[in-house]
């Protein structure tokens, strides 16, 4: 039990001695981790059972905010019914950090608590690190809710440092292969966790289910999915009697799509996820490898500008209307289909029929159907909402609790 509350918190053991009555037992340790192990065999052996998990939050946007109010909700719940504490030790936007004490306590919004506080620093991502890994707490998980490269450049200093990360930033997975490994090995190396489910499909359990079936010794012949709530909200909604450009800007005003609207509609977004779910499957595989099938006409990709872009997408009606009518005359509907077979990922606009599970979609969910050896007549389909910061801070939260299961 001693040695294994040291180990699951990256504490290393240079040498060991056991009295003859085997009730004193002594271990040579670094003397900067000496918080950290009395910390970790305080909890271990004294606490009942009670487990910390301390958080160190970076992104204070729609979805770090939210997870910050999830946390706050439901803090009190787990601590009574799943003997577990939550610490909110450290959060920061692009501009400010803070470490305090049990931040969570304080919580309203994060950014109201950046400015309401006193002892906010400029936030830099190095020092972030640095700070963190010298507090050197038992059962630390660092959280990225950003979409930055810059924080993801750290994730295998983090990790080498016994801190698991759980983020929903998909640029460490759908970055080259070789920062792929790199950040996968560094988990594995040193016994933490590192957890993305929401880099694919918000709180829908996608990653989960594939590598269940992958250690099962299930084999992937098929993937298929939609994987963007914007296009699926777009093609869901692209009927007779309604302009394409009309639809985009409905989007764009419910806050569905990024800033450009061809930010979604260039699939590259689609692409990340399509790649990072073969990568799961074990193929090695580059984001330039994936066949991307551009839906746009060349006047709305060269448009200089969104406002510019939306006048090359209302001359462009006639393209889109004659898509369409090509589908609907055969009885079918228009969907954006990632898929995955015999080792090559591809993106195009597909006219579906009545029979295939994607035909009956609506609203922005996504859906993904795995046909593997076990589930080859029927595929086995995970479908539900794939964006929102609601149930991706809900699917963040559900694995920083799930790391509790893996911190002794």
């Amino acid at each position: 039990k001693m040695f294994g509350a040291l180990g699951k918190n990256g504490i290393n053991v240079v040498a060991i001695a056991q009295g003859s009555s085997e009730y004193n037992l002594s271990v040579v340790i670094e003397k900067s981790h000496i918080a950290k192990a009395l910390n970790s065999l305080h909890e271990a052996f004294f606490l009942s059972g009670t487990k910390a998990l301390n958080i160190f939050l970076v992104g204070l946007g729609l979805i770090g905010s939210t997870l910050l109010k999830q946390m706050k909700k439901t803090a009190k719940f787990l601590e009574e019914n799943r003997s577990l504490r939550i610490y909110v030790t450290a959060i920061a936007d692009t501009k400010e950090m803070l470490f305090e004490d049990d931040i969570l306590m304080n919580a309203t919004e994060g950014k109201d608590l950046l400015k309401q506080s006193k002892s906010t620093e400029k936030m830099d991502m190095a020092t972030f690190v640095e700070k963190m890994k010298g507090l050197d707490y038992a059962g630390s998980v660092f959280v990225d809710c950003t979409s930055s490269k810059e924080v993801v450049k750290h994730y295998p200093q983090i990790l080498k440092s016994a801190i698991s990360i759980v983020t929903p930033n998909k640029l460490a997975n759908s970055g080259t292969m070789k920062e792929y490994k790199e950040v996968q090995k560094a988990a594995h190396n040193h016994g933490v966790k590192f957890l993305y489910e929401t880099n694919v499909g918000a709180g829908l359990p996608v990653i989960g289910a594939l590598k269940d079936l992958v250690n099962s010794g299930d084999d992937i012949l098929k993937i298929e999915a939609i994987l963007s709530g914007t296009l699926s909200f777009i093609f869901n909604h692209f009927k007779s009697g309604v302009r394409f450009v009309d639809i985009v800007k409905q989007a764009k005003e419910k806050g569905f799509t990024e800033p450009d609207p061809r930010d979604d509609l260039s699939g590259m977004d689609v692409a990340r996820k399509i790649l990072i779910l073969a990568r799961e499957t074990g193929l090695s595989i580059e984001l330039e490898d994936i066949e991307i099938e551009q839906i746009l006409p060349k006047s709305c990709e060269k448009a200089k500008s969104v406002e510019d872009f939306f006048k090359a997408l209302e001359d462009e009606n006639a393209y889109f209307d004659s898509m369409l009518k090509n589908a609907e005359s055969q009885g079918k509907v228009l969907r954006f289909i990632a898929s995955l077979e015999n080792g090559k990922a591809k993106i195009s606009l597909q006219s579906v029929d009545n029979q295939h599970p994607f035909y009956s979609l609506s609203g922005s969910d996504n859906i993904i159907s795995f046909t593997t050896e076990r589930y080859k007549e029927r595929p086995l389909v995970v479908k539900g909402p794939g964006a929102g910061a609601e149930v991706t801070a809900a699917g963040v939260f559900a694995e920083i609790i799930g790391i509790n299961g893996n911190l002794g």
